[in-house]
């Protein structure tokens, strides 16, 4: 088989959702009819294969991006299997950035929800061509054209049925294609395995029509031939349909909406056919984009086994039984067990010992990876999320991941002395699988802190501790992470002019501080350094250290030993000595002049603001605004959804501990929410003040 038919047959895709739209039993019937799982298992039974966590069994939720391979009809699907709670977008993020195709899962009965408006706009900022597949058609409520209008209103006009289901709530029994024009029913008593065509029934015919004339209509429109051949013959051929349906998606102008119910085995075949058929394979994507190391030029990076290998780390985890799992997504060429990588981002030269294709938590040890592939690889222990590895002498960059910060952080110690290195060892663990995660040290208390994107992220850490590493902690409440910026635009000197065991030490740096926007920071930077001196200032060997010294300072501010963001950081003049001038001397020298700098330039603190979007019956409104409003909210929207109505405002982390039981009593437990990270800003001045006097106790 000649390379280009290998990837031609592959489709990399993601399924994401909100929590409760039947993302994992979906994912659960399509492993099932392809064959790799011989038994269904559900969520609600804590059995599915795809949530194979303690802790997704218990909750009913997907927490990690579980990966999968299943084939179909001579065609290899790699299946990535999302979680649906905000807390946990990091693995939403990590897995967008290497698919070529998605599914977005909407309830017929709730349609487009929070978590899965959010996700879908992640999905359109890396140009991800996907179906929509419009779940729990046997529902009481259920509504497909409502959810359809929802699509339309909230997230494209470009969405449009390529199916109709056949009744809806308990009288939902099967679905009508309206490229085929053809009925499906799936039989129940051999869980849908069996199922079969026959003619649309008179009833729902006249709609079948007229729905399939729009859908030709709205193809037509990108694509001349297709239209003028519809006006002269007065219809179209199936794999006429089939094909411009296929290239309007794969070029992001149409989304093919399909239904079904999961949980009544109603629809998977032909949503996989959909996959197969209409999703592109990595020849269909635009290549890959990587930064020449050297020379600083855009290369394309093309999936062909025969050229260098290329890939992205975009996942590691921990594993018990084997160690460290690398989860990569391979652009260019090829890797064998044994091979040697190089991983351009650190530097670093290491071996690779196992490929395994994984299944959940399952493993297939397998003896090379081609361009186009998705699998684990063991061995490398300096591999990191984000990283780009290649063959030798491969001197590329590939785009990494940028995460969100994490907004949220409580403190943690362990119950017993014998605890502490075990407590250290297990967060440094998470802390590697997990970017939104982070472990940082309190200078004033000496306090351990652990940060994430949620109290629910937290909780599942802390799970995991006692779980996974039976390490046993106290922690502390919730409490927000604060970062700090500064006002104004200032510079100062750093000096550092002494002798050291007998040797002198001489460095003297100037720096300018100044303020940023949000909106000037370049993707994924916290702060910009820039170098204006010339060699003869300070020479070029001193350089690199003075970067990093300079940035590392801001990881510590000066009111709350937070870190500063959204600054720009000039070195703009020093002096030096040939004799008694060193790195360390340079390093301290540096340090010095951005503290001074940070507390000239009026330093505020930073708060995370949440989006939260609040569903209630409208008799309820008005107090949840009034509540929303008490918190420092600023309501951005509201509409109306199915006899409810949609509040959506940006509020204060801090406002909103214990805003579920608020909520709850607020709505008489009719009302529900979400929240999601929006961005930092400064805090007010007199909040400013109560802040500071909490922290200092004075």
């Amino acid at each position: 088989m000649s390379n280009e038919s290998d990837l031609s047959a592959i489709r990399n895709i993601g399924i994401m959702a909100h929590i409760d739209a039947g993302k994992t039993t979906t994912t659960e019937r399509m492993l099932f009819y392809t064959g790799i799982i011989h038994r269904m298992g559900e969520v609600h039974d804590g059995n599915a294969v795809m949530d194979w966590m303690a802790q997704e069994k218990e909750r009913g939720i997907t927490i990690t991006s579980a990966v999968t391979t299943c084939f179909w009809k001579e065609k290899q699907i790699n299946i990535i299997d999302t979680p649906g709670h905000v807390d946990f977008t990091a693995e939403v993020e990590r897995s967008l950035r290497i698919l070529d195709g998605a599914i977005g899962i909407f309830c017929a009965v709730g349609g487009v929800e929070p978590q899965s408006e959010t996700v879908w706009h992640q999905a359109d900022r890396y140009q991800i061509p996907r179906l929509a597949f419009v779940n729990k058609m046997d529902r009481p409520g259920a509504d497909f054209e409502h959810v359809v209008d929802m699509m339309h209103d909230r997230l494209t006009e470009n969405a449009f049925p390529i199916q109709l289901p056949i009744g809806k709530e308990s009288s939902f029994n099967g679905v009508i294609d309206l490229v085929s024009m053809k009925a499906y029913y799936f039989d129940q008593e051999t869980m849908g395995v069996k199922y079969y065509s026959r003619k649309i029934p008179d009833e729902y015919l006249e709609k079948a029509n007229k729905f399939r004339a729009d859908l030709i209509e709205h193809i037509a429109e990108f694509d001349d031939s297709l239209m003028e051949k519809y006006f002269n013959d007065g219809d179209i051929q199936e794999n006429e349909l089939i094909s411009s349906i296929r290239e309007a998606t794969i070029n992001h102008q149409f989304i093919p909406i399909l239904c079904g119910a999961a949980l009544k085995n109603t629809g998977i075949q032909l949503l996989i056919d959909a996959i197969t058929g209409y999703l592109p394979s990595p020849l269909n994507v635009p290549p890959a984009v990587a930064i020449h190391k050297k020379t600083g030029e855009e290369n394309e990076i093309f999936p062909d086994k025969n050229e260098a290998f290329s890939a992205l780390a975009y996942k590691v985890q921990i594993d018990k039984y084997v160690g460290k799992l690398i989860y990569i997504r391979i652009y260019s060429g090829s890797i064998k067990r044994s091979g040697t990588i190089y991983n351009q981002t650190n530097g670093k030269k290491e071996r690779i010992s196992r490929i395994l294709q994984m299944h959940s938590n399952k493993k297939k040890d397998i003896a090379i990876l081609k361009a186009g592939d998705i699998a684990a690889v063991v061995g490398p222990k300096f591999v990191q999320t984000g990283d780009t590895i290649t063959s030798e002498n491969n001197d590329i960059l590939l785009s990494s991941i940028t995460f969100p910060d994490s907004v949220i952080s409580i403190a943690i110690e362990p119950k017993t002395k014998a605890d502490q290195e075990a407590l250290s060892d297990s967060l440094k663990k998470m802390e590697e699988e997990d970017p939104t995660f982070n472990v940082s040290q309190n200078k004033d208390t000496g306090q351990t802190l652990i940060s994430g994107m949620g109290e629910l992220h937290l909780e599942v850490i802390i799970d995991r501790l006692k779980r996974e590493y039976n390490v046993h902690a106290n922690v502390g409440n919730p409490q927000v992470a604060y970062k700090e910026t500064i006002e104004n635009e200032v510079s100062a000197n750093g000096e550092f002019i002494r002798e050291l065991s007998g040797k002198g030490q001489f460095a003297v740096v100037e720096l300018k501080l100044s303020p940023l926007k949000l909106e000037q920071l370049p993707k994924g930077k916290k702060n910009i350094y820039v170098n204006s001196i010339t060699p003869e200032i300070i020479p070029k060997e001193f350089w690199h250290v003075i970067e990093e010294s300079a940035l590392n300072a801001c990881l510590d501010g000066p009111l709350m030993s937070s870190p500063v963001e959204r600054v720009k950081i000039e070195l703009i003049g020093g002096k030096f000595n040939e004799v008694d001038s060193s790195e360390t001397a340079f390093s301290v020298a540096t340090s010095i002049a951005v503290g001074i700098a940070l507390r000239k330039a009026s330093s505020v603190i930073m708060e995370p603001l949440m989006l939260v979007n609040v569903i209630t019956p409208e008799e309820f409104m008005g107090d949840i605004i009034g509540d929303l409003n008490s918190k420092r909210g600023k309501i951005e929207s509201i509409r109306t959804s199915q006899n409810k109505q949609e509040i959506i405002a940006q509020v204060p982390m801090s406002e909103l501990f214990g805003y579920a039981t608020g909520l709850r009593s607020i709505s008489q437990g009719r009302a529900i929410y979400t929240m999601e990270y929006k961005k930092y800003d400064k805090v007010p001045v007199n909040i400013q003040e109560k802040i500071l006097k909490r922290v200092r106790g004075y």
